[in-house]
């Protein structure tokens, strides 16, 4: 059985703007939306149709995070919390769980795999914690081999961060490489089989031997190998590919648009350009930068 949310009267009457309300309150609110007097949009959705929501939601808190405005983050944080109650509600309304069940089974999981300080193992460092929870969460998800457990990680993970905690699981058992040095000839490595691939597959496709959409998949196998071994290389760099390649990301844009900044003063347009006098204009977004970096240092 479900504990059902908090109820007060369910009339739009009872909800006023003030400055602070409680949980129980938002669990109350949700439930309102949802409820036969509530909002058309709300109340016919599903867990399936707003499970992007609560992705998007989780990256808007990163960001948050990334701005430093604590305003921003606690803001952000509220828009996660709202998916969280919003998919307890729905749940609890086909008797499946509710809000309490989800506080319930992660004060449990919080307890059980904190051994070190419930329990009897020791744990004198973050890595030593690490281990004693992966160790009790094998355990918990009943998991016979490592193989269930790369398994076990999430398919609707980003692909860098998914590639990511799959080699450090694969790590745990001691498939990996001792030193950067490894993944890196390894980059190397797929770079030339991609160069082997590419030619291997024109000289088939000149013949006749094999289908363009043959050879676009042949290329971006190989493609993903050399993928999956840069984010193997920065994981032994310690650096979040998934995070790094978002800052590279963020930083092509900044250029990206000092670019036509720079080429709007000569009067021009980018696509009006060469690729040499584009290039040119980059190497001058990239000064501006650094410039603007120095000064801020100083």
């Amino acid at each position: 059985m479900t504990t059902p949310a908090p109820q007060f009267d369910l009339n739009a009457t009872t909800f006023t703007v003030k400055d602070t309300y409680t949980i129980d309150e938002l669990r109350t609110i949700m439930a309102f939306l949802r409820s036969e007097n509530g909002c058309p949009w709300d109340k016919v959705q599903t867990h399936d149709s707003i499970k992007k929501n609560l992705l998007e939601e989780a990256y808007e808190a990163i960001d948050a995070i990334d701005s430093g405005v604590p305003a921003q983050l606690a803001d952000e944080l509220g828009d996660v919390l709202m998916q969280v109650v919003f998919h307890a509600q729905m749940a609890s309304e086909t008797d499946q769980f509710d809000f309490d069940t989800v506080v319930s089974n992660i004060c449990r999981k919080l307890i059980s795999r904190h051994t070190h300080l419930f329990g009897e193992d020791q744990a004198k460092t973050p890595e030593a914690v690490l281990d004693n929870w992966e160790k009790n969460k094998r355990k918990e998800k009943g998991h016979q081999n490592q193989s269930q457990v790369l398994v076990d990680v999430p398919r609707s993970l980003p692909a860098l961060q998914r590639g990511f905690k799959v080699q450090q699981k694969a790590a745990q058992v001691g498939f990996d490489w001792d030193t950067p040095e490894g993944p890196r000839e390894k980059i190397t490595e797929e770079l030339l089989e991609i160069e082997e691939i590419l030619q291997h597959t024109q000289t088939l496709q000149a013949r006749g031997e094999m289908t363009a959409e043959h050879a676009g998949r042949e290329v971006a196998a190989e493609v993903g190998d050399l993928l999956f071994a840069v984010v193997n290389y920065a994981r032994h760099l310690k650096v979040q590919p998934e995070i790094a390649l978002t800052h590279t990301t963020d930083k092509f844009i900044r250029r990206f648009s000092q670019m036509e900044i720079l080429a709007a003063e000569d009067g021009v347009e980018l696509d009006e350009l060469s690729l040499s006098e584009l290039d040119a204009l980059w190497e001058a977004a990239k000064d501006l930068e650094r410039l603007a970096k120095n000064q801020e240092a100083q």
